[in-house]
């Protein structure tokens, strides 16, 4: 037989990413110490009251059968109550709120739910690679907002172009913002409604990263806050980076009906929901999202993230002070590009980061470092960084 591949799969990007990894792996098998700062995966282990609530959940044979897509009431009811406490907005949880196999997985399929082929897709660049990938599989036509240092990380909405605008079916944004740390303002939230509301157009805020915040004042928004919001938008949160949950795969979408509506449709043909033993962990997260330990948590990476900014500047990087996510995104000293820059790191001194340009051709010029390791490795990374000739 020969084989090929579905032509979709053949219309993604490049993973920019695979070399980096094939170099890492060789590191790994020479036996040197990697210090991996690649992938945003924490390195603290899930909080100990979720983890009893799922040792308890998992003996219980109720659990055992196949979840509601959905999301079990209990859990849909206990997120409701987390947003009335955290954002002050109220949500109906028989509507208005639905569980995830963490947020990854609706964002990939959001687009498949929303986009006809042909549509446009309004995505951010630098961004998740995931929102490309999407908007790819559903046929969708991918158009970047460019980010830009200069105006905080925030597309310039103004910039669409009208046609564009015209034909677009949705927009993705993402603040906290990875891979750039960047934090949005309340009146970018209006500005963007505003915009999705005129051109009919459905937003999704991706807020993974909305309760790792390093300061009060740089405290996330809902976007569901602003006034007009749920006529447009839905809002993708994650248990995974708040709760240093990654591997357990749980995530919730709220907002608007329709669109939450339509996106549980398609979960209906293509999943069977999150293990209730799972989502009776999620019911113990959310109702404990501001226990002390969450607030040690981001106060560990914030002091990673500040360790690791103040010690890249010394080397000719430009880097912003740290003020959300466990990313720090780094301009890359003169004479490099972020590839050859994160080539040397790993070749040169075993460390791993990763190269703006996977992150979109406006990624060029920065790499990423995810606060995944603890402080002691951070400033081994930096004594090694030292060694180098810059």
């Amino acid at each position: 037989m020969t084989f090929q591949p579905a032509q979709r799969l053949l219309a993604l990007p490049p993973y920019l990413f695979v070399e980096i990894d094939r170099r890492k792996r060789a590191a790994l098998a020479a036996g040197k110490d990697v210090i991996d700062f690649g992938v945003g995966d924490p390195d603290l282990p899930t909080h100990a009251f979720i983890i009893e609530r799922l040792k308890t959940a998992v003996d219980d044979p109720a659990h055992h059968r196949y979840p509601l897509g959905v999301g079990a009431p209990r859990l849909r009811r206990t997120l409701a109550a987390f947003f009335q406490r955290r954002y002050g907005v109220r949500l109906d949880p028989e509507t208005e709120v639905i569980a995830l196999i963490g947020s990854k997985e609706g964002l990939a399929h959001l687009a498949l739910a929303v986009v006809n082929p042909g549509r446009a897709v309004l995505l951010p660049e630098p961004g998740y690679p995931v929102y490309r990938s999407g908007t790819i599989f559903a046929g969708g036509k991918p158009h970047a907002l460019p980010l830009h240092e200069q105006r905080g990380w925030l597309p310039d909405l103004s910039a669409v172009p009208v046609e564009v605008a015209r034909e677009a079916a949705l927009l993705f944004l993402n603040y906290p913002n990875n891979p750039t740390g960047a934090v949005a303002t309340r009146a970018f939230f209006e500005e963007a409604v505003a915009f999705c509301r005129r051109h009919d157009i459905v937003l999704a805020q991706d807020a993974a990263y909305n309760e790792m915040y390093f300061d009060d004042a740089d405290r996330p928004a809902s976007i569901l806050e602003i006034p007009g919001a749920r006529e447009v938008a839905i809002e993708l949160h994650s248990a995974s980076k708040t709760f240093n949950m990654t591997g357990w795969r749980l995530g919730f979408a709220v907002g608007n009906c329709d669109v939450l509506a339509a996106l549980a449709r398609l979960k209906s043909n293509l999943d069977s929901g999150v293990f209730t033993a799972i989502q009776e962990a999620g019911c113990a997260a959310y109702d404990g999202f501001d226990r002390p330990e969450l607030a040690r948590a981001r106060a560990t990476y914030r002091e990673r993230a500040i360790a690791l900014a103040d010690g890249l500047r010394q080397f000719g990087f430009r880097v912003a002070p740290p003020r959300a996510t466990f990313y720090v995104w780094a301009g890359v000293p003169w004479g490099y590009d972020s590839m050859s820059l994160a080539t040397r790191l790993l070749d040169e001194a075993a460390i791993v980061c990763a190269p703006g340009i996977g992150f979109g051709r406006l990624g060029e010029g920065y790499v990423r470092f995810a606060m995944t390791v603890p402080l002691e490795r951070v400033r081994m990374a930096l004594a090694r960084m030292r060694e180098l000739k810059w």
